[in-house]
């Protein structure tokens, strides 16, 4: 018998606890972008262009093969989720092992991040989408499911691209770090 095979060894269930041990699990670090309409009219004279929102997510993975579903979480309290509760469409960016800083400007707060980083281009629906990722899925919004203080985002791809071949970039214990030690499946 392990000592994780005794009930005693159970705690109940606290916020720190939970973030804690949270952090072991290392994730793909991924960029999402998304544009939406503004919320309200703009004036004479004012830009009438989509607002662009762009965050770090470690949440996105595959949901279904048929049809095609990816998913990514979202705190209902971020800068970021008053676009993403209007983008009809999103790019979930995979990001290489090399770019830290791109994973450091998308999660930071207060700042205009697409002026932060130059490396994008608008694409379809307006979506954001950066260069030099190792991989690029555009998206539609399919499902928004509240969860918690998040919100759990459905998409479906709707186009891909493959992007440059390397190892990604993993978020393990509050930092960024890479695949080192490739091991058969």
């Amino acid at each position: 018998m392990t000592t994780l095979d005794r009930p005693a060894d159970l705690l109940p269930v606290d916020p720190d606890l939970f973030r804690s041990l949270l952090r072991r699990q290392a994730s793909t670090v991924t960029v999402v972008t998304a544009a939406a309409r503004r919320p309200e009219p703009t004036g004479p004279g004012r830009d009438v262009g989509p607002v662009r929102a762009g965050f770090t997510a470690t949440s996105f993975t595959s949901v279904s093969l048929t049809p095609p579903l990816v998913s990514f979480c979202l705190g209902v309290t971020s800068s970021s989720w008053p676009v993403l509760d209007r983008a009809e469409h999103v790019a979930v960016h995979l990001l290489g092992a090399e770019q830290t800083e791109v994973a450091r400007i998308f999660a930071t707060s207060g700042i205009d991040r697409f002026a932060a980083h130059r490396a994008w281009a608008p694409g379809p629906f307006g979506v954001p989408l950066l260069d030099g990722v190792l991989a690029r899925l555009l998206c539609r919004v399919v499902h928004r499911v509240p969860a918690g203080d998040h919100v759990l985002v459905i998409a479906e791809p709707l186009a891909l691209g493959p992007g440059l071949d390397g190892d990604p970039l993993v978020h393990h214990r509050g930092g960024y770090t890479t695949a080192q030690t490739r091991v058969p499946a």
